[in-house]
C-alpha cells in the first residue's frame, strides 16, 4: 500500500514539476521572437480597428521595439538573456524530477523567486512607467507559478514521511 501511495505521489510531483518547467521554457522561448509576435498583435489590431488601453499599449510597445531594434539592435540582447535565464532555470528542475526529496530545496527557490515576481513588477513596472494592469498581467506567472510549487511542495514533504516511515 505504501509503495503505491509512494508511486502516485512520485507522479503527482512529476507532472507539477514538468507543467511548471513547460511555462518557464515557454515564456523563456516567446521572449526571443518578439518582434514578430507584436507584429502579428499589430496586424491583428489593425484589422479589427480595436481601440482600447491594452491595445494601445501593445501599439506603444510595438512601435518602441521596433525603433528600438532599427536604431540599437544590441538591446534585444538583453531579452535574449532574459529568455536563455527560463530556460536555466527549467533545467534546474530536473534534479527535483529526479529526486525531488533530495532536491526539495529547488522547488522552495522557485517558490521564492515566485514571490519575488511581485515587487519586481510593482517597483520596476512602476519606474518603467508600465501600466498598472500590464504589471498585474506579468504576476500571473507568479501566482500559477507559484501554486504550482506549493503543490508540489505539499506533495514532495508526503513523499518524504512516507520514506522516513519505510526507512
Amino acid at each position: 500500500m505504501r509503495a503505491s501511495e509512494s508511486d502516485q505521489l512520485k507522479k503527482r510531483i512529476r507532472v507539477l514539476i514538468i507543467a511548471f518547467m513547460g511555462a518557464l521554457i515557454f515564456s523563456g522561448i516567446t521572449a526571443f521572437p518578439i518582434e514578430w509576435e507584436l507584429r502579428i498583435a499589430h496586424t491583428w489590431i489593425q484589422q479589427c480597428a480595436c481601440s482600447n488601453t491594452v491595445t494601445q499599449w501593445l501599439e506603444k510597445v510595438y512601435t518602441g521595439v521596433c525603433d528600438t531594434n532599427a536604431r540599437y539592435p544590441f538591446i534585444s540582447y538583453g531579452t535574449d538573456w532574459l529568455a536563455f535565464a527560463h530556460i536555466v532555470i527549467a533545467i534546474a528542475f530536473i534534479g527535483p524530477l529526479r529526486d525531488p526529496v533530495r532536491n526539495i530545496w529547488v522547488i522552495e527557490f522557485g517558490m521564492i523567486a515566485c514571490v519575488c515576481i511581485f515587487p519586481l513588477a510593482f517597483i520596476a513596472g512602476a519606474v518603467r512607467g508600465i501600466p498598472v494592469y500590464w504589471r498585474i498581467l506579468d504576476c500571473l506567472f507568479g501566482v500559477v507559478g507559484g501554486l504550482l510549487l506549493a503543490a508540489c511542495y505539499i506533495r514532495v514533504k508526503q513523499l518524504e514521511r512516507l520514506q522516513t516511515i519505510h526507512l
